[in-house]
């Protein structure tokens, strides 16, 4: 039973890392932070991004604008650029090298105590992960609702608003927190035994070991 759960929690732990990361790397360069609907112009909507402003009409589509100055950028806007392209890297690197202390992979099979040190490793890159993409989506959140409810702006100013990619870079964070968690629960459990086929020859070979040192202390 404890070889069929360590099992599943290192493919589902493998899984929700790539979903996640996978989710995070769309956040990163999606253009839809921020949602700005014009109610006098209701056929045209503004979007934000962390690298661009876009602008769609029912005429001419989409159309987008690349932030010219890293430096004129907002606060949360430049640290967010940061904070993603860490939870990218982090991300991939959780991934290759939780991938290389899978029990299915034949590599490094009989490095029992180094496959287990890689998933943990893998697990927090994954933790890691997670947390630097959690943080710019959740600061951009909140300074979008202090800003949507600032009595200091008019009523008739449009307010910006919660993006899709919000919600996507949440949904990627809690993926990448929770398939870390199952990364280091598997790493908990006892390693899985050899292939019946490897566990025959590594008898013999033992066998073969003690008969060979037993003729030669009888030799002696």
């Amino acid at each position: 039973m404890a070889l069929v759960f360590r099992t599943v929690a290192q493919l589902a732990g493998v899984s929700l890392s790539l979903l996640g990361w996978v989710l995070s790397c769309l956040t990163n360069y999606l253009p839809y932070w921020k949602n700005l609907n014009l109610d006098l112009n209701e056929m045209e909507n503004w979007t934000m991004g962390l690298w661009q402003t876009c602008v769609t009409q029912e005429e001419v589509g989409m159309q987008c604008k690349d932030f010219d100055s890293f430096l004129a950028l907002p606060a949360e806007l430049r640290v967010s650029r940061i904070l993603m392209f860490l939870s990218n890297g982090l991300g991939f690197l959780g991934l290759l090298v939780s991938g290389f202390g899978l029990d299915c992979l034949r590599i490094g099979e009989g490095q029992r105590d180094l496959k287990r040190r890689l998933l943990i490793l893998g697990g927090v890159l994954s933790w890691a992960s997670g947390i630097a993409a959690l943080v710019p989506v959740s600061w951009v959140a909140h300074k979008t609702v202090q800003e949507f409810w600032d009595k200091n702006v008019p009523d008739f100013v449009p307010r910006w608003e919660f993006g899709e990619a919000l919600f996507l870079g949440w949904f990627a964070g809690l993926s990448l927190l929770l398939g870390g968690c199952l990364l280091n629960c598997a790493a908990c459990f006892s390693h899985a035994p050899l292939a019946s086929g490897h566990y025959a020859v590594a008898q013999m070979q033992d066998h073969h070991h003690q008969l060979e040192t037993r003729n030669t202390n009888l030799k002696n």
